[in-house]
């Protein structure tokens, strides 16, 4: 777009004279993007890296801001950046990373797979998954504490039992031990590559590599697998087999290659968001009882108390107060806290010059604690979501499904899991802070705890 003669240039975050901003942004991105808003304003720009390779990175954190990178000038700022490279060589070129036409007929294929109708069709998934869950807390063994679990990784797991069952149908439990084994190594490898100012090609034999190597192969053989297993079939609900058989006039059917990267890329995409806001909504219901009790309550209501009716997609217009908890958690955890672009042309974004091939990234982490919309941001309040709050705030003060063209295609079957998982469990358990303190965070591909994040069982 061409720019005013009013646009201004962003403030340089000021770093090391050695790495400009590259440690405090390896180190703590999330206090270093949140000091860079409170000390130099909405658009800023970080330098970071050695003398001599060192780049410029313009962040943008005003909720008009992210609406101009992610929507009204979505199609001048792509996914382009090294990041996203990185995670396409890793996972595949699916729909989180592809592009352009690439990316449009395979949003077209699959889109019919996400609609909400189908969709509802999944909640006695995770209705199940959750009250599985549910039975292995009670028999888990007393400690000193009580009975007790760490959050992150049992939320990640239901999650991607979830995930698993509604991709694989039966196979969930080879798939689980594969996935888990592979996925996370494969994020910190792509992230790692993508800060690294120099790296070596993947197609050295390098430890790093090779591992790497080993692990595509393995994920791609089970994809591969189950694939082919649902080729001569269409009788299952599983969005493999449906994968396996979508096509229409315009865009033909997926190949194997796309059908596997599209498995990938659901495996990796389809239950961060989700474990990360079920992990936080519990770990805040912990720390607030008033809040428990009342989402309690409203469970009870709906379906019963202990050992109760299963929930069903019905239910999710009757839980409103257990849906504004997991809105809440997103705003205070968003799973991706950062969201990366690459500027295409010159243009201008909150009144602030943003150059041709310059990488850009909006941070949901910072917007969401913005104080211009959410006073005392900070402090657990589900009520920011009621119907008339969230008329009042510009649309994008809230993007943890980013926005846009780009927006996640998952992002009811995340609602749907967040809030009938929690119902099971909060119906089943009272939950109590088991940890002394604030949890750390940190900031790869998406928001990570650094610690546990323990509850005690009542």
């Amino acid at each position: 777009m061409t720019m005013t003669t009013t646009a201004t240039r962003a403030p340089i975050v000021t770093g090391s004279p050695l790495l400009g901003s590259m440690s405090d942004l390896l180190n703590d991105p999330l206090a270093t993007y949140l000091r860079a808003r409170r000390d130099h304003g909405d658009v800023v720009r970080f330098r970071a890296g050695p003398p001599g390779l060192r780049s410029d990175i313009y962040a943008v954190f005003s909720a008009e801001g992210a609406q101009q990178i992610l929507a009204t000038q979505a199609a001048n700022f792509r996914k382009d950046n090294v990041f996203y490279e990185e995670l396409r060589r890793s996972v595949g070129n699916g729909l989180l990373t592809s592009q352009d036409d690439t990316y449009l007929r395979q949003r077209r294929l699959i889109q019919p797979l996400f609609t909400r109708r189908r969709v509802n069709g999944y909640a006695h998934q995770v209705a199940e998954e959750a009250a599985a869950l549910a039975d292995t807390w009670r028999a888990a063994p007393e400690g000193p504490q009580g009975r007790t679990v760490e959050l992150v990784g049992e939320m990640h797991r239901f999650a991607l039992h979830v995930v698993g069952r509604i991709l694989f149908g039966t196979d969930v439990d080879k798939a689980y031990q594969v996935i888990e084994r592979s996925l996370p190594p494969l994020q910190e490898y792509s992230l790692k590559r993508g800060f690294s100012p120099v790296k070596a090609p993947r197609s050295w034999p390098t430890p790093a590599n090779r591992r790497v190597g080993r692990l595509q192969a393995e994920l791609h053989a089970l994809c591969d697998g189950i694939i082919d297993s649902r080729r001569d079939r269409d009788d299952q609900d599983d969005l493999v087999t449906l994968l396996v058989h979508t096509e229409n006039a315009e865009d033909g059917s997926l190949d194997a290659a796309e059908l596997r990267e599209q498995v990938l890329i659901f495996l990796l995409a389809g239950h961060e968001t989700t474990a990360t806001a079920l992990a936080f909504a519990l770990h805040l219901l912990a720390r607030h009882p008033e809040e428990q009790r009342r989402v309690r309550d409203e469970v009870g209501r709906v379906l019963g108390g202990p050992g109760g009716r299963a929930p069903t997609a019905a239910d999710m217009d009757e839980l409103p107060y257990l849906t504004m908890v997991v809105k809440e958690a997103m705003r205070l955890y968003p799973s991706a806290p950062v969201i990366g672009r690459r500027s295409v042309a010159d243009a201008e974004v909150d009144g602030v010059r943003i150059p041709a091939g310059a990488d850009v990234l909006v941070s949901p982490w910072v917007t969401h604690r913005h104080p211009d919309h959410w006073p005392d941001p900070e402090r657990f309040d589900p009520t920011r979501f009621t119907p008339e709050a969230e008329a009042g705030r510009p649309r994008y003060a809230w993007f943890p499904f980013g926005g846009g063209p780009r927006a996640c295609i998952g992002q009811y079957l995340s609602m749907l899991e967040s809030v009938l998982g929690l119902a099971v469990l909060v119906r089943e358990f009272g939950f109590e802070d088991a940890e002394a303190g604030a949890v750390p965070l940190g900031a790869g591909i998406t928001l990570m705890a650094k610690g546990p994040v323990r509850v005690a069982l009542r």
